[in-house]
């Protein structure tokens, strides 16, 4: 085992345990109590936290971990009464913090030099002052409601060398399963060892060579893992350490030796004993091959990957798409008739569908955890701005890309914000207005087709159209007569870079930094944020999002030499128009009416310079598309037909080019050619501004 697997390891499990400490502590809050099972699970948290922080020498977040871990176990053992929930919570929440930055400086190979001394000692304090106020005499435990047992019971929770060693009169054997498929486990074993090296300073067990010998894994799984020891622990309380100290384990059976096996027992292992034990790993792989699976559990079938990984997967499935394109319509085979080989061709495409769906599906990562994360920033911020908020999440368990998760992360968290700073009131302002003393954010997934909606709703105060208006003409954002803008488009405004109608500057917002910047993110994975509110009944945003960046659905089309693509999700219908439908505006702008409606027209080859011999509309073909209730007409040669394609990224000199603002990306057609792959949402708003 390399110790940059155990260190992916640590910093895996660490930040799973970290989220789900965080969700039992808002919960806990919210519910203005720790009952006795949260507590049991935060005490069960911080302890492997702190056991495998210990084990990797991360001492700052160890100490940190052991002294809420001392703080969880008063809890726990005195169930004392009146606790300030919120202080508690203020001060986990704070260790929880500390973690996430020291973990952060791990990933980046950064060193490790947090110092966690002041939070410790606020945390020792509020120890001190419950255990002064709750005497340890009030413990439920009926047979620790003597004052001496009770002290002795907390100091092994408490300090490594608060020499709980003692005379070691008692010798145990335990032998410890781990849950089947959580990996890892000669490292989980020398977990537990390092933690009982607490209790007892005569320990052997076996597999011996836990750390040097990654074989010890199979033994651990087939055998268990065997330990022998002497402490001064009676068989009560060794069984409550061993059960609370170690992480995933299945099972476990634990015997009090007598004085005659003692010494049978604490002996070095004869070389043959050795050898017997050792046998058993060639017995796992000549077992009788009728039953391959036998002691396989369920949970084996479930087991993480680098996400590198599946990326490289995903890029080589979409070599795979591009490459049989190309074997299909390979130009050598234009007017041949080939019976045979279309039908592997069509076996050969429902394989690559298949196989690009699975890749997909792989990918796919539930919304819940984003979401889930939003309790924090509602929680945070209604304290820091004296409001009551409720967080409501529906379809939490809708799932995209990993890859889109990563890019609408922040500007969720922002929006949430701006709903708490800008549009929730006050609990006073709130009476005031006839409504309930508590806000409600209500954060909603849902998909809808090959798009994922993401709502932020609340019932606050809402937009104030004049307001917007107002700072619009003021900053010279207004590119249209306002008569002409709908409640929308004037919505909408707030998304513009330096927008803000916040007077007073404050810690989360008020300097018009921010919205556009949501907007760019959103738009970098191919989304579209829109706004809809009424004042003093609240607002609504709304971010619709594919469910994947990899592969789309597109229709290729020609314009000159050049060859195009676009999304087929936006593609409302293609026709050859007439010269009569064609109207101009006061402006010399193109239009066409379709069945009633008036659409503008936009010429590829005048936007993207491409020269061409079809110029005249009725020579061409006319593609409808649509984005967010709003229509486009695009004029090009003629249709090639529909494709999957690789959506590849422009590179960054193209990016820059004041042609590329069309573009959305590039890909490989099937004869080896480039087509560029059209950004409707910017071609609209091209238009509007053109």
């Amino acid at each position: 085992m390399t110790d940059e697997s155990m260190l992916d390891m640590y910093l895996f499990e660490t930040s799973q345990n970290i989220e789900q400490l965080e969700t039992s502590i808002l919960h806990s809050e919210k519910e203005s109590c720790y009952t006795p099972s949260a507590i049991n699970e935060i005490f069960r948290i911080i302890h492997t936290i702190k056991g495998s922080s210990t084990m990797m020498l991360f001492n700052s977040i160890s100490n940190l971990a052991h002294v809420v871990e001392d703080l969880f176990f008063f809890l726990r053992e005195q169930k004392p009464q009146d606790v300030d929930a919120g202080t508690l919570s203020d001060f986990v929440l704070e260790g929880i913090d500390f973690i996430k930055i020291e973990l952060q400086k791990i990933r980046n190979g950064d060193p490790v030099d947090g110092d966690p001394s002041v939070l410790i000692e606020k945390i020792k304090e509020f120890l001190l002052v419950l255990k002064q106020e709750n005497p340890s005499s009030q413990s439920c435990d009926s047979k620790a409601k003597e004052g001496p047992v009770t002290e002795q019971k907390q100091q092994y929770f408490i300090s490594p060398d608060s020499g709980n060693k003692g005379s070691a009169e008692y010798a145990y054997r335990a032998k410890i399963f781990f849950e089947d498929g959580c990996d890892m486990e000669n490292i989980r074993a020398y977990t537990v060892v390092h933690n009982l090296k607490e209790y007892s300073n005569e320990i052997r067990y076996f597999p011996e060579d836990i750390i040097d010998n990654d074989d010890c894994v199979q033994i651990i799984r087939q055998d268990g893992f065997t330990i022998f020891l002497r402490t001064d622990k009676n068989f009560e309380e060794m069984n409550k350490i061993l059960t609370q100290s170690t992480a995933f384990m299945k099972d476990m059976e634990l015997i009090q030796l007598d004085q005659d096996s003692e010494e049978k027992h604490f002996n070095v292992l004869e070389k043959e004993d050795l050898e017997e034990k050792q046998i058993k790993i060639p017995d796992i792989i000549t077992k009788d091959a009728k039953d391959p699976m036998e002691g396989v559990s369920a949970a084996q079938s479930i087991i993480s990957v680098n996400v590198p990984k599946l990326d490289k997967l995903m890029d080589l499935v979409g070599e795979m798409v591009i490459a049989e394109a190309m074997v299909v319509q390979n130009p050598d085979l234009m007017g041949l008739e080939l019976d045979n080989f279309q039908k592997a061709a069509r076996q050969l495409r429902k394989i690559t569908s298949e196989l690009q769906d699975i890749v997909m599906s792989i990918r796919m990562v539930p919304l819940s955890t984003t979401f889930h994360k939003m309790h924090r920033v509602v929680r945070d911020m209604s304290k820091k701005l004296g409001k009551e908020v409720q967080l409501h999440l529906v379809g939490e368990d809708t799932e995209v890309d990993k890859n889109i998760i990563e890019h609408i992360s922040d500007p969720l968290m922002h929006l949430v914000r701006n709903s708490l700073d800008h549009g929730i009131e006050g609990s006073e302002e709130r009476i005031d207005k006839g409504k309930s003393k508590v806000g409600n954010l209500t954060l909603e997934a849902k998909n809808i087709g090959n798009d994922v909606l993401v709502i932020i709703k609340d019932d606050g105060r809402g937009l104030s159209r004049e307001k917007i208006l107002k700072k619009a003409r003021e900053n010279g954002l207004l590119h249209r007569p306002e008569n002409e803008m709908t409640e929308k488009e004037i919505y909408n405004l707030i998304f513009l870079p330096g927008f803000s109608t916040k007077e007073v500057v404050s810690e989360f917002s008020g300097r018009g930094v921010g919205m556009d910047v949501v907007t760019k993110n959103i738009a970098t994975v191919g989304g579209t944020i829109s706004i809809e509110s009424k004042e003093d009944i609240g607002s609504v945003v709304t971010l619709k999002i594919p469910l994947t960046l990899a592969i789309i659905d597109g229709m290729n089309v020609r314009v000159g030499n050049s060859r195009y693509t676009i999304p087929t999700t936006t593609i409302k219908q293609s026709f050859r128009p007439k010269e009569s439908d064609i109207i101009c505006d006061p402006e010399g702008n193109e239009m066409i009416m379709v069945r009633g409606d008036c659409f503008p027209l936009l010429r590829l080859h005048e936007i993207f310079k491409v020269k061409t011999d079809i110029t005249q509309i009725i020579e061409g073909i006319l593609i409808m598309v649509e984005q967010d209730e709003k229509g486009l007409c695009l004029f090009a040669d003629e249709l090639l037909g529909q494709q999957q394609v690789v959506v590849k990224e422009l590179p960054k000199y193209l990016r820059d080019k004041r042609n590329s603002q069309g573009i959305g990306g590039c890909t490989l057609l099937g004869n080896g050619s480039v087509s560029l792959i059209l950004d409707i949402t910017k071609l609209l708003n091209y238009n509007d501004k053109g």
